[in-house]
């Protein structure tokens, strides 16, 4: 399978003159590397210069997939980070889609196939949307290459996916590259369909063959044309025998005719390779070990050394001494063999550690890039918490100076009735006395409506409802001791709904006000109990505000619907698993049970959000504390009682 990433060709839709001109440079990528990393490097500077954030992006992109050809981890990682992180703030949908591929390349060259699939998807999936079918072609047949031979069926469908888009785009570089992907599949399905696939395969690539032959000068990725030679070569060793020799060594021939003209150095090494497995298995050893010599000699004579190669080509030429019978040269040629297959497994292990020390970077890269985007929402929530707040307070100083004037309105008309001073005065202490309290549960109110639905909006309202009807029946003292109770445990939600962990104490605390509000709300219905077996140790800590949903729930649908000649009650438990690291909250109600509450539900206009929201919480925290979670069942009214249980797993957290 021969994988290579082909340029992006821009569409003529809304791209500027900064795209166009790192276009033009990535293009030249095969035949003038100087040049075509120095037109991008322009390009890149002048999207920079006038603070074009998406013309960066693509230059970024275009950068990335130049550093691969040239094999330069370091500035390819670099590039394609720089994109993917840029792109995050940008809507466009080409823009985004350019950064995926540039990911989705980064990944594929670094073995990381789960994650380079990913990103290739997503950059299909977007260019599909802008109708980019050049894009879209090339993308769908490295996806098609990926999932090979994992998946022979999405194999097939995307290798199928990019001649549809190639043959819509009319681009002869995209549909040679679509071309090669689907005659590969082509190729795989030999070793199970027989003689019959295998000419629909030789058929396929005869005709890729002759389109490229017809629009070589449209295509610039040179390689590409001398792979479909090299293929269809290939495909004549795996036919029916004898094999047509005459058309298998024209098209090595117009192959090694490509590779000298374009400087393509692996299609000369592929072509002499395979010519020279031809003549060894022909029985023409003499030929065959020359040409393996020749390749050899041609690979000594590149700048670098390809110790895989040297491997192969000695490989090669120990079969043909044993052949021979000629068991001095294989001595000799074992012995190369041997070296260059220990320098070879020396790089294989560079590589590979190479690629996971990459891998490593680039996912703590991506974890920065979420780390900080959540740090951005969290930045912006707080930005409208505050302006909430702002917005409450404004409303609360208009409201007193309303009150303030109106109050000296009141006493200016008063003062003509001295007589009635001391009666005027006692209503006067009463008004304020209402009016201060009653402005106090108003702006409790309105600051409760601001924290994440975790407390039941009935309850608040019951709640400031029994103060008013204290206040209104004169019931001062008992009063200001429920409202020092409410406002007591709105200051504990929302102060713990700030922090990432509280104590357990500090938790039990926030349950006692709750329940006791909610006690004093349904008059004294229900009864409560609090324990922590011996080993719970008070001081651990936990996520807060996880266990009140379900003492709202357990009241609102379990025990306010009880018969009223039943005393209700809650048992809340804890316990602690120390080889889970992890507290176990148990909550027993002697309710209305599960299916009673559901059949009520069709007419009950609660909806506890806050049990949504703590679902999410927890499973979050799945990803570090597996056992993170609750479950929720009835209770059995033959061995224990009607009502339901709760058994919360809450991960104790450092």
């Amino acid at each position: 399978m021969f994988l290579f990433l082909s340029a992006f060709k821009i569409q003529a839709q809304n791209i500027s003159p900064i795209e166009k001109m790192a276009a033009e440079g990535y293009a030249k990528r095969f035949s003038d590397t100087v040049s075509s990393l120095k037109i991008q490097k322009q390009a890149l500077n002048l999207a920079q210069k006038n603070k074009n954030k998406e013309d960066e992006v693509i230059c970024y992109s275009y950068l990335a997939l130049t550093q691969r050809r040239l094999l330069h981890l370091k500035e390819f990682m670099h590039y394609a980070d720089t994109a993917f992180y840029l792109s995050q703030n940008i809507t466009k949908i080409r823009v985004k889609a350019h950064a995926s591929v540039a990911m989705g390349a980064l990944k594929s060259y670094i073995e990381d196939k789960p994650q380079a699939l990913n990103y290739l998807l997503e950059g299909y999936t977007l260019f599909s949307k802008v109708n980019a079918h050049d894009q879209c072609a090339k993308i769908a047949s490295d996806i098609s290459y990926l999932f090979s031979p994992a998946s022979p069926t999405k194999v097939e469908k995307y290798a199928r996916e990019a001649m549809i888009h190639a043959s819509k785009s009319g681009d002869p570089e995209s549909q040679l590259y679509a071309r090669l992907a689907f005659g590969s599949f082509l190729t795989d399905n030999l070793e199970t369909e027989g003689i019959g696939e295998w000419e629909t395969a030789i058929n396929f690539f005869k005709e890729t063959v002759s389109l490229t032959e017809a629009n070589a000068d449209k295509i610039v990725s040179k390689s590409n044309i001398g792979i479909a030679y090299v293929n269809l070569a290939d495909l004549y060793t795996k036919g029916p025998k004898p094999i047509d020799e005459k058309a298998f060594l024209m098209n090595l021939e117009k192959a090694e005719n490509i590779a000298k003209k374009y400087d393509v150095k692996i299609i000369l090494r592929s072509a002499i390779g395979l010519k020279g497995y031809y003549f060894m298995q022909k029985g023409d050893y003499i030929k065959a070990e020359l040409l393996f010599i020749e390749g050899i000699n041609y690979q000594k004579s590149l700048p670098y050394t390809d110790n895989y190669l040297f491997a192969t080509f000695y490989s090669c030429l120990k079969d043909v001494a044993v052949k021979r019978k000629d068991f001095q040269a294989y001595y000799g040629y074992d012995t190369l063999y041997s070296k260059f297959t220990q320098l070879k497994y020396k790089e294989s292990t560079q590589a590979l550690l190479q690629n996971a020390d990459a891998r490593y970077e680039s996912s703590k890269k991506a974890e920065r890039i979420k780390q900080l985007e959540l740090e951005n929402e969290l930045e912006q929530k707080n930005k409208l918490l505050g302006y909430g707040i702002a917005g409450v307070l404004l409303i609360g100083l208009v409201f007193m100076f309303r009150s303030y004037y109106y109050r000296q309105r009141y006493y200016q008309n008063r003062e003509d009735f001295l007589q009635q001073e001391q009666v005027h005065n006692e209503l006067k202490m009463q008004l304020m006395e209402k009016e201060t309290i009653e402005n106090l549960a108003a702006r409790l109110s309105l600051e409760r409506r601001l924290l994440r639905s975790q407390m039941d909006p009935h309850f608040i309202f019951n709640a400031l409802g029994n103060i008013q009807s204290m206040i209104l029946q004169k019931d001062t003292i008992p009063a200001v001791s429920y409202l020092n109770k409410f406002a007591k445990l709105t200051r504990q939600v929302l102060e713990q709904s700030r922090k990432e962990t509280i104590s357990l104490e500090e938790e039990i605390s926030t349950l006692k006000n709750y329940i006791e509000l909610q006690q004093l709300r349904l008059n004294n219905g229900f009864d409560y109990i609090i324990k922590c077996d011996e080993n719970v140790e008070t001081d651990v800590l936990i996520p807060p505000l996880l266990i009140q949903p379900f003492i709202e729930n357990a009241v609102e649908h379990g025990l306010k619907p009880q018969e009223n000649s039943v005393k209700g009650l809650i048992e809340i438990y804890f316990k602690e698993d120390e080889e889970q690291q992890s507290l176990i909250c148990t909550i027993k109600d002697n309710g209305i049970g599960l299916t009673a509450s559901r059949k009520l539900k069709i007419n009950d206009t609660h909806q506890s959000l806050s049990t949504t929201i703590t679902d999410e919480r927890l499973s979050k925290m799945k990803k570090e504390n597996p056992n993170a979670g609750f479950a929720i069942k009835e209770r059995d009214p033959e061995t224990d009682n009607h009502g339901c249980i709760v058994i919360l797993n809450i991960p104790i957290l450092s």
